[in-house]
């Protein structure tokens, strides 16, 4: 019986650092993450990181992109598949909650942020994301008749952000607290929001 192809072992060399670089940006910050902590982690060399890798905040930046694309499409998807924003709004708050704000997906989404105010690549390909994300949630509201859809789905993505950012510092708070709020944004009478 064959063993791996080259392609088979690179392809599995390139998930592992992938993944072990998700784990390392939550666990030690952005900037901490070395190649040789990186490589230990993998269970690789050091060399590989590079080998696989234009740099390593090239990899930093794809783990962060792959672990970021799937959230945020998943929740937005939440936001097209419902006939009511205002249920969907619900909806999604109740995902939210599931975020500690110091689980690995809050922390690696928290340092990205943070990294992508000093990295010009990774702002813009995180900024592609996240108005993808205000595009579906503004055609949600569009569709149903919302006066102000584009400032309105702003406002949630911030809040959303905003309180995983919080849930940091007070692992009590819960998002769904807010969608009485949130729902009032999104539900109207007669043409107007509530």
């Amino acid at each position: 019986m064959a063993g791996p192809t080259n392609a088979e072992r690179g392809r599995e060399v390139r998930a592992r650092l992938l993944a072990a670089a998700r784990e390392l940006i939550g666990e030690l910050g952005w900037n901490a993450v070395s190649t040789r902590i990186l490589a230990e982690r993998a269970d690789v060399r050091p060399g590989l990181v590079h080998y696989h890798f234009e740099s390593l905040q090239a990899l930093l930046r794809q783990a962060t992109l792959e672990a970021m694309r799937p959230a945020l499409e998943d929740t937005a998807a939440l936001l097209t598949a419902s006939t009511d924003p205002a249920d969907a709004i619900e909806a999604l708050f109740a995902e939210v909650d599931r975020y500690t704000g110091t689980d690995p997906s809050s922390l690696l989404f928290i340092e990205a942020y943070l990294a992508a105010t000093r990295d010009p690549l990774l702002h813009d390909q995180m900024h592609g994301l996240v108005a993808d994300f205000r595009a579906a949630v503004t055609a949600s509201l569009a569709r149903s008749g919302h006066p102000a859809p584009e400032a309105a789905a702003i406002l949630i993505a911030a809040v959303i952000d905003g309180i995983l950012l919080h849930k940091g510092l007070d692992p009590a708070l819960s998002a769904t607290r807010l969608v009485p709020l949130l729902r009032r944004l999104t539900e109207h009478q007669n043409g107007a929001p509530q």
